[in-house]
């Protein structure tokens, strides 16, 4: 077993430090990325800024292994994904090397000869990773541990308020996008009218980036969905936000709404997509109708692909698919205010010895997720294959707070709900920045 790699799922920012980390402490690494190069799910929405300063985005380990070539982290400022990538993520991939194996997607992961049932000498066996490469061909790889850090990315939720795609969805698919558009090509958008589905800070950037659009072409028109009955938190912490790019995403949003730039629509949750002449109508449980939509774009978080971990012993919370332990801190029909502990080893941990979920998809379908605790979550869990449980104990992370007080409001109220703290977004002067 000693002699076997740990195999990371994933070669984004927390496969990647996952990799650093282990490679510090002298473990052989093995990184498994679905995609042809590093970050691939970063590259698909390499035209969005992150809000996280670059202090934020580079882990320690990484920035350790990365500084003999020469490289040195960028001091401050907000990338865009594709910069994150260029300056930082494909240079620490290089010095990973050929660790890393690319075109290679995992379809399964098991226990030598240990179906899911048999508990005899199961802690015993390596992992068995089984993956498909690009040209189609499958193998297996022996592991002594995984650290699964694949993400949520693939798995996009529906604009059906039940958690299903909605009845016309998949029909109307041409119509709909899941992800951030690239609205540096704003003819798509201008002069016309789309609809935002979703109230995280995805959702508040494309608001943010048509209302941009609609102020320099007259016609333009955009509707913003939520599903809950009150706005609640969806402007987030403003100026009491820790992070002042994100409390900016939430004021400029604010702005936008306030000015009429923006229509917001609450208590609306889609039952039907319907094709018209005229373009694209919602049509909610409640049986009212949005006004034609020449494009949805539907931004309601992610889920994660549990598929192939289905011969593991998991223990996940039965609401957010999340590891129990850190279900309640991050569950936002729970968590209403400020910010949210660091997880380590002992948190994602799972009944199957030597499995962990890291990154986003150890939140489940929770939102918010930050890369710096990712970076917390791979150091703990590195530590702990290597025996250094004292240093995976050990916390080394105060995540920022969100400056959001009172939560998400009642799903079905009239109006917000109560907070636990005075209303943070008084001010809103804050000159707008680029998302």
């Amino acid at each position: 077993m000693s002699q076997l790699p740990v195999v990371v799922i994933g070669a984004g920012p927390q496969g990647l430090a996952a990799a650093a980390h282990l490679l510090e402490r002298g473990e052989s690494p093995l990184v498994l990325e679905a995609g042809s190069g590093p970050a691939s799910a970063v590259a698909e929405w390499g035209h969005v800024r992150l809000f996280s300063d670059w202090r934020e985005l580079v882990d320690r380990a990484a920035a350790r292994l990365l500084e003999p070539t020469g490289w040195a982290a960028p001091e401050s400022g907000y990338p865009t994904g594709s910069e994150w990538i260029s300056a930082y993520l494909a240079p620490l991939a290089a010095v990973v090397g050929e660790r890393v194996r690319y075109g290679t997607r995992v379809t399964g992961v098991g226990r030598r000869g240990r179906d899911r049932l048999v508990d005899a000498g199961r802690d015993g066996q390596p992992f068995t990773v089984h993956i498909v490469d690009a040209s189609g061909r499958e193998s297996r790889v022996d592991a002594r541990a995984v650290i699964d850090a694949s993400g949520t990315w693939g798995q996009p939720n529906p604009a059906g308020a039940d958690g299903l795609a909605a009845i016309g969805e998949r029909a109307a698919s041409g119509s709909l996008s899941y992800r951030i558009p690239d609205f540096a090509h704003p003819q798509p958008f201008a002069g016309r009218h789309t609809v935002v589905v979703g109230s995280g800070h995805s959702a508040a950037t494309a608001v943010n980036e048509l209302a941009r659009i609609a102020g320099s072409h007259p016609g333009t028109r955009v509707t913003w969905v939520l599903r809950r009955g009150t706005v609640g938190n969806t402007f987030g912490g403003g100026e009491a936000d820790e992070l002042p790019a994100r409390g900016a995403l939430g004021l400029r949003a604010k702005r936008a709404v306030d000015a009429g730039v923006v229509e917001l629509v609450t208590g609306f949750r889609v039952e039907r997509v319907e094709q018209a002449a005229e373009g694209v109508v919602l049509v909610s449980e409640g049986g009212r109708t949005l006004p034609a939509a020449d494009r949805v774009v539907v931004l309601t978080g992610f889920r994660p692909d549990l598929s192939f971990l289905s011969e593991m012993r998991l223990d996940l919370d039965p609401t957010l698919q999340a590891p129990a332990r850190i279900a309640a801190e991050v569950d936002p029909n729970i968590h209403s205010c400020g910010s949210v502990r660091a997880t380590g080893a002992s948190d994602l941990a799972q009944p199957e010895k030597g499995l962990y979920l890291v990154g986003s998809k150890s939140y489940g379908r929770a939102p918010t997720f930050l890369a710096m605790t990712g970076y917390e979550q791979v150091r703990s869990v590195v530590a702990a294959l290597a025996g250094d449980h004292a240093a995976a104990a050990r916390v080394e992370l105060a995540l920022p707070d969100t400056g959001v007080c009172g939560g998400s409001g009642a799903f079905d109220g009239d109006g917000d709900a109560a907070g636990c703290c005075a209303p943070t977004l008084l001010q809103i002067g804050r000159a707008p920045m680029s998302v």
